[in-house]
Order: C-alpha cells, then sequence, then structure tokens
C-alpha cells in the first residue's frame, strides 16, 4: 500500500457523477451538534437533484424518527437526504429479539426513546440479563473511566453488552464529548462481550442498503455507493466492511491531530491512514459541492 494520502478535492461535484447512492454520516459532517453544515446540506442536496439518494447512516442511539427531529431543529432541510438509519434502529432489533429478557440501561435519560415502543423490562445491573449502553450519563464531567467499578461487577455477571453508539467521541460545538463506545470498548478490554450496533459493523450498514434500494427503486451495486464520513475508526473501516468507496472529511473529530480544520497536514493523514490499514477514496476539508 502506498504511503501517499489520497487526493486533497475542493469540490463534491467533481466525485458525484460516479455514484448513485450516497451514505453519509451525521454528526462531524451535516452538523456538529450545535448547528447544521450548511455546504453539506447544499451539496446533499444537488447529489439528490441529480436523481442520487442519499441515505443518512448515524451512531447515534435514538430510532431514526428521533434523529429527523433533532435535524429538524438543528435547521437541517428535510430535501437533504431521502431517509435514515441509526444505530438506535439496530438496538432495536437486538432489543426485540431478546424479548421475555430483562436489560439494565446504562446512558442518559435523553436516551430512553430507544426503548419507545417496545415491550421492555428494566432490571439493575446485578439481575439483569443483558446491558444496553447509549451513553455516559453526564458526558460533560464524567470520562468512561468513571465506569470501571461498574463495568467489573458487570463483568463478574458475564453480562452481555450492546453498544447503542459504537462512536467513542463526538464534537458538541467545538467540544469532543465521550460517547457509548468509550465504555464499550474499556469493557470489551476487561473482557467483556459486546455487540456494537452501529458503525463500523456490517447490520447498519445492510440496513442502509436496503433503504437505498427501496428509495430507488433498484438495487444498487456496490460500486456506485459513495460513504462519508469524519472518523477513521467507524467510518472509515465500515465503509471497507460494507465494500464501498470512502469520502474522508477532516474538518471533524480528527481535525486537531490533522493539523488544523483549515489545512489539513498531508503526512498526518498518510500515517492516519496507514495506522487505520485503509485509504479513502479522496479527502475533503467539508462537504461542499
Amino acid at each position: 500500500m502506498s504511503s501517499a494520502s489520497p487526493p486533497l478535492i475542493p469540490k463534491f461535484s467533481s466525485l458525484a457523477p460516479h455514484y448513485d447512492v450516497v451514505l453519509s454520516d451525521i454528526w462531524g459532517v451535516i452538523h456538529n451538534g450545535m448547528a447544521a453544515h450548511a455546504h453539506a446540506c447544499d451539496a446533499l442536496m444537488r447529489m439528490r437533484a441529480r436523481r442520487g439518494v442519499v441515505i443518512l447512516v448515524t451512531n447515534a442511539p435514538r430510532p431514526s424518527d428521533v434523529v429527523a427531529r433533532q435535524l429538524e431543529r438543528l435547521h437541517v432541510p428535510r430535501e437533504t437526504y431521502d431517509a435514515i438509519v441509526s444505530s438506535g434502529d439496530v438496538t432495536r432489533s437486538v432489543i426485540d429479539e431478546r424479548r421475555g429478557q430483562t436489560l439494565y440501561h446504562l446512558g442518559p435519560e435523553r436516551d430512553r426513546s430507544i426503548f419507545s415502543g417496545l415491550n421492555v423490562q428494566f432490571a439493575p445491573p446485578e439481575t439483569a440479563d443483558y446491558v444496553v449502553c447509549s451513553g455516559l450519563e453526564d458526558d460533560e464531567t464524567e470520562t468512561p473511566d468513571d465506569y470501571r467499578t461498574r463495568l467489573e461487577s458487570m463483568l463478574a455477571r458475564r453480562l452481555f453488552m450492546v453498544c447503542g453508539n459504537p462512536d467513542v467521541v463526538v464534537e458538541r460545538g467545538s467540544t469532543l464529548v465521550y460517547c457509548a463506545g468509550a465504555i464499550a470498548d474499556l469493557y470489551a478490554t476487561m473482557g467483556g462481550e459486546v455487540l456494537y450496533a452501529g458503525k463500523p459493523c456490517r447490520p447498519i450498514y445492510d440496513m442502509a442498503l436496503a433503504k437505498a434500494a427501496s428509495a430507488a427503486g433498484r438495487e444498487i451495486a456496490l460500486s456506485r455507493v459513495l460513504a462519508v464520513g469524519d472518523s477513521v475508526r467507524t467510518d472509515l473501516k465500515g465503509a471497507r466492511t460494507a465494500g464501498v468507496d470512502f469520502l474522508f472529511v477532516t474538518s471533524g473529530i480528527h481535525a486537531e491531530e490533522l493539523g488544523s480544520r483549515e489545512q489539513p497536514d498531508s503526512a498526518a493523514l498518510a500515517a492516519t491512514f496507514a495506522a487505520a490499514g485503509g485509504m479513502p477514496k479522496a479527502v475533503m476539508r467539508e462537504l461542499r459541492w
């Protein structure tokens, strides 16, 4: 594999004609948790105007209809996308398969929508059959290590964990905050069994590709699908898992380690991709038509 970084392109319009479907990350590409990125929304709307299909694929631990309402609050135009697939959707399918078992919810109250409409029996970690982790209870003050004692007691009972958001960190404005993936990674390192419900694992891509085919009214060749994201760990690896091309956006969670938001360092980019064991098709500072 070459150590050179893939091309840094200024315009998405140079790539768009080669693809029929875009699987776009949300947080870090379309918004930063506080405001929509207007240029990214415009680029995806232009893709759809060319009869392309845009499916938003997110590790948000909430059902896709809840994600849609959040996008509306952040002023992301509904015309930006055809459909949404969330790790919350995948998590709900896992919970549904485990009907009759009790679960312990490790995460903030705001994520409870993930259980809405499901016949769920909650229990404390001392008696639950398995755990659904959707995040830190207070992601502004806590770190994953604050949960080590609780995880040790869960491990002693060999509790299976469903991670409803495989992201380790996410941007909130200009700040990075920990996500469920950070707790799940710690639990896995300790020896716990974890199922990651979102990117980079296969189930969320299968769901997204099925929605893309439905929106297009036909099967879509994987060679005509482009994933877009800002995370090497989830988006780049996930695109490789799904067998599709990948466009890396540098101004998201990796911005600081890549030099700056305005001008990423090519050597840092090459080193990041080499460490990840895979190269994207192209790189952009931000998604822009």
